[in-house]
């Protein structure tokens, strides 16, 4: 047997309590009773096993976000990574290509699209968003059924010693309607195991048929079960692995159409609650599935779930994966400690909300390492509700302080970080994540808790919360509450919704903003290659969208935007599917022949708006979004009514919203054009993006911008905007751009013509390559839509910098009110900061004012840390702060030492001989220690004990013990003997030692200690 499994099992059987030994190809299995295991020794045995014992290869897990791979919002199975294999689409010249056996525990996240866990996360004790499978496979028929059985079994019972008969088997027991027979050799590999016959059991397709998707790999699963009963009354059985055989292929269409490679797929998998299986099998014309011509294993492994079997715990949230988040947030917030309640047992539902918290900040701490950051649509979304449910359940239940769930990630970290080292490179930059989101959305938090309480009070009894109320909380940006956190805050209240008037005042924008992260829905919504070929061979001219351009300046100061009258070309159903018409409630995808809407590009949020029928002005069709493809515009929106080809409508666009990109997008160019100035004109933007609430910019650095770079960006960009430039646009020539010096472009592929952007020089004097214009104001090549003039961007503050990579900085930015806001924050935090550096200055009378003195000066750097503030300022704050910090800190310190140094010489000419027991009248803890150990330095031969009473009765105890009275006489003993007859605690060592305790009779407290010090003396 290979070292390292003999080392890896050791280590197992230790943590488990057991001591035999492997054996032989055969190792004695374990005693018949799972002991407590650490997950890291489970973890780290299963790959051990599969690695050492049967030659897997170890692969590392993907990255929670789905490479090339769209119709998953995040990596949620251990096979996602090989779905090339699987697809007979793998690159021969790969790595992967020449992988056979292979191994590994993957980060898994189910919340959005299919599989959506999320609002059962915290409601039982076996749900989670994030959660670890592990995994092992087989490619290319290396292995199959009996193998991979076999495999799974020895694991489980010999490595793992869980007892045989509390494993129970379930097998495909076939599907008439597919004409699929019953998986007899699964079910026979397992009686030859010797799993008792009324052990095994069939099920069929619902359970035991396992499917990559609608078309592709699949094959019968058998699962294996734990009993939690142990015997006692029904059978108790929670899934444990699910063990997947990929041999079949379910074709396109009909006609069944062989893939050219197939894995066996074997997945042990956990997945937390959730069943991995996909809807049944009738799906396609003639119900027919063809034979792969070469079979996959795909194995894996929930890890939460056999640590909780392992360590004999009923709920996953009991193991040591949990168990030190779950007493950090005791720590953090103060709440009652966590007692595993559900349901009406859950009084105010404290242990739901640790349950969430420490479930979602796992998620959230995992995903922000691999590079997916809260935000408006897609995977970003769901990570945002996952953070704004955790920040509501950790503030409104748990009564968390500001920034506590940063303050959890060093513990996710401690518990994650060595298998999963990318969260120990990105473990800070994760916690300002975090706790940026969790300040920006407290802050809307406490504005709408506000105007919803204020309403209910003018509400009666019976009446319904108001639309219109709902809706302007939802409506307020990127910092609004979606409408399900209204619904369920309302609901919390014994209040309902006027849904009806919510859905009068905006159906399909409050549809798309409650399910903006479902995957299968923004997918559908997209035009395939065969939709796009069938526009093509009717003839179907590209979207004229032209008409975004249409917009003008008013005397004013406003912008004015044209409608659009176009007609309706094709509809299309959610799966991408053409035609006539769609009805009442129906999602759908419009195409017309031209429109004003700006479709998502460049790193410019879609426009939204509204449409109606022309001479049919009272019915609205609120369009989400648009998007660009293959040439043609497509417009998402849900149909309040029946809506045909050939209708003709009238586009409006939402003005504020279409305003709030403009308004970013020049913004972005004069941040562009200032970084250059400030950095250099080698300076590369590496992308950006922007949306009416802020900006976000990606650019090259050698090193991360100081303050003063900061500062003098921003400086650039308020200059251009105070003068007020007009902004110039015209389409010319792409040829006309290929030797501008200092014109902006991005490494993409340009229409011809294209559109240039220019700010305070007409295009053609910009183009000119004597004027050398490009060098001294922005000029870009850009398709987006753009102010006309920069003063109604009105400010820009930079309030966010991180290093996305090395030698990359994104920068996140506001403009407007929200910058203007933003500046005047800073300036009262920096007159605070000045405030606290004269106060330290003039000194402090005693210790109590010291002492608070350092305690604001440490809640202002908090306040600071997450201040929506300009960044520059930010920076140059935590530096002084850091000083001033250290200068408190000192000056509590040395009048500790002063008031220590009265009172001991107080207590020296009271004192004498080889005991001092007495009080002395501190406020403070750390002066009582200072008095104890001043005395004892002054009389080395004296033994000393003091107590300090305090308010209601508490007191302060210290002490320390003379070098020749020690071994007999400890102090920690002795402390503990006086604080015990109080009622309190102890700490300490032999020579040295404090606590705490309550009392009303203190000379019964001292005549405890000199008795106490007396006998022992």
């Amino acid at each position: 047997m290979p070292a390292s499994v003999v080392v890896a099992a050791g280590r197992l059987r230790q943590a488990i309590g057991r001591s035999p030994s492997w054996r032989g190809p055969n190792p004695l299995r374990f005693s018949s009773e799972p002991y407590p295991a650490q997950a890291a020794a489970v973890r780290d045995a299963f790959l051990s096993f599969f690695r050492d014992r049967h030659r897997h290869r170890l692969v590392p897990s993907a990255s929670v976000r789905p490479r090339g791979d769209p119709t998953l919002l995040f990596v949620n199975a251990g096979m996602n990574q090989f779905k090339p294999i699987f697809l007979g689409t793998v690159d021969p010249r790969s790595e992967m290509a020449g992988f056979r056996r292979v191994a590994n525990s993957q980060k898994c996240v189910r919340a959005g699209g299919r599989h959506n866990d999320l609002e059962d996360v915290g409601r039982d004790l076996s749900h989670h968003t994030f959660f670890e499978m592990l995994g092992n496979w087989a490619f290319g028929g290396e292995y199959f059924k009996e193998e991979a059985c076999s495999m799974a079994w020895e694991l489980l019972t010999q490595v793992y010693g869980i007892p045989k008969d509390r494993l129970w088997i379930s097998y495909f027991g076939g599907d008439p309607n597919t004409r699929l027979n019953p998986d007899l050799e699964s079910r026979d590999i397992w009686l030859s195991l010797g799993v008792p016959a009324s052990h095994v059991l069939s099920f069929g397709p619902q359970e035991n048929f396992w499917e990559m998707g609608d078309t592709g790999p699949c094959g019968p699963c058998t699962e294996i079960h734990y009993d939690l009963a142990d015997g006692v009354g029904a059978p108790q059985l929670v899934e444990l692995w699910n063990l997947v055989f990929m041999q079949h292929n379910r074709p396109l269409g009909p006609h069944l159409i062989p893939l050219p490679n197939l894995s066996i797929c074997l997945t042990l998998v956990i997945l937390c609650g959730a069943s991995p299986h996909i809807t049944s099998l009738a799906r396609e014309a003639d119900g027919s599935l063809q034979p792969l011509p070469q079979r996959h294993v795909d194995t894996g492994m929930g890890l939460e779930r056999l640590v909780a079997v392992l360590q004999g715990r009923h709920s996953t949230y009991d193991t040591d994966l949990f168990s030190p988040l779950l007493n950090a947030i005791q720590q953090g917030c103060g709440a009652p400690p966590y007692l595993g309640r559900v349901g009406a047992a859950d009084e105010g539902r404290i242990d739901m909300a640790y349950r969430v918290v420490a479930d979602h900040i796992r998620t959230l701490s995992v995903c922000i390492a691999d590079g997916v950051s809260p935000g408006t649509s897609g995977a970003p979304l769901v990570l945002r509700r996952i953070l704004r449910r955790a920040v509501r359940f950790s503030t409104e239940v748990l009564r968390a302080p500001l920034g506590f769930l940063g303050s959890l990630v060093p513990v996710v970290v401690e518990t994650l970080g060595d298998t999963y080292p990318e969260l120990q490179k990105n473990s800070a930059q994760i916690a300002n994540l975090v706790s940026e989101d969790e300040a920006a959305f407290l802050a809307s938090l406490q504005r709408g808790r506000r105007i919803i309480d204020r309403t209910l009070r003018r509400l009666g009894p019976s009446d319904l919360f108001p639309a219109e109320v709902a809706w302007s909380l939802s409506m307020s940006g990127d910092l609004g509450l979606p409408l399900d956190l209204i619904e369920l805050m309302l609901e919390e209240k014994g209040m309902r919704l006027d849904s009806a008037g919510l859905a009068r005042l905006a159906q399909e924008e409050a549809q798309h903003r409650a399910r903006q992260a479902e995957p299968v829905q923004e997918q559908g919504l997209q035009l395939g290659i065969h939709a796009l070929g069938e526009l093509q061979h009717r003839g179907v001219p590209p979207t004229d969208d032209s008409p975004k351009y249409n917009y003008c300046l008013l005397p004013s100061g406003g912008y004015e935007f044209s409608t659009c009258e176009a007609q309706v070309l094709q509809l299309y159903t959610e799966d991408g599917t053409a035609v006539a018409s769609v009805g009442e409630g129906q999602r759908c995808g419009l195409l017309l022949d031209k429109t004003n809407f700006y479709a998502e590009q460049g790193g410019q949020a879609s426009d939204r708006g509204y449409l109606v029928r022309v001479g049919q002005q009272d019915v609205l069709f609120p369009v989400a979004r648009a998007q660009v493809c293959g040439g043609f515009i497509l417009h998402e929106m849900v149909a309040p009514e029946c809506l045909k080809v050939g209708d003709q409508v009238q586009l409006y666009v939402d003005k504020a919203w279409r305003l709030g990109c403009m308004e970013k997008h020049t913004a972005t160019h004069l941040l562009n054009w200032a970084l250059r100035q400030a950095l250099g004109p080698g300076t590369e933007q590496r992308g950006s993006h922007l949306n009416p609430e802020r900006l976000r910019f990606d650019v090259a650095t050698q090193a991360p911008l100081t303050p003063e770079q900061l500062r003098a960006v921003e400086s650039t960009v308020q200059k251009a905007v105070g003068q007020d430039e007009a902004v110039y646009m015209e389409e010319v020539a792409l040829a006309h751009t290929a030797h501008v010096p200092g014109l902006r472009s991005l490494d993409e592929v340009y229409p011809d013509p294209v559109r240039v952007v220019s700010v305070g020089v007409p295009v053609a004097h910009a183009l000119d390559p004597a004027s050398q214009a490009a060098l001294q104001t922005s000029v870009e090549l850009c398709c987006g839509t753009h102010l006309l003039h920069t003063g109604s961007i009105g400010d820009l503050v930079i309030i966010g910098e991180r290093q996305l990579t090395k030698g990359t900085t994104r920068l996140l930015a506001i403009t407007g009110e929200q910058a203007q806001q933003a500046r005047e924050v800073g300036q009262s935090l920096a007159q605070e900061v000045e405030a606290a550096a004269e106060r330290l200055s003039r000194g402090s009378r005693d210790v109590v004012e010291a002492q608070q003195l350092s305690k604001d000066v440490g809640r202002l750097t908090d306040a600071i840390d997450t201040a929506v503030m300009p960044q520059w300022q930010r920076r140059e704050l935590q530096a002084t702060l850091k000083v001033l910090q250290r200068r408190a800190n000192t000056a509590v310190r040395k009048l500790e030492m002063g008031q220590a140094a009265q009172k001991t010489q107080e207590l020296l000419q009271r004192h004498s001989g080889p005991l001092i027991v007495d009080t002395v009248s501190t406020e403070s803890l750390s002066v009582l220690v200072k008095v104890v150990r001043q005395l004892c330095e002054q009389a080395p031969s004296t033994s000393v004990l003091l107590l300090s009473p305090q308010p209601l009765g508490h007191v302060l105890c210290a002490c320390q013990v003379a070098q020749s009275a020690t071994p007999a006489f400890t102090a920690e003993a002795w402390a503990l003997a006086v604080c015990s007859h109080m009622g309190g605690k102890a700490w300490g060592s032999r020579m040295v030692a404090q606590g705490t305790g309550s009392t009303a009779d203190l000379e019964a407290a001292l005549s405890t200690a000199r008795a106490y010090a007396l006998n022992q003396l």
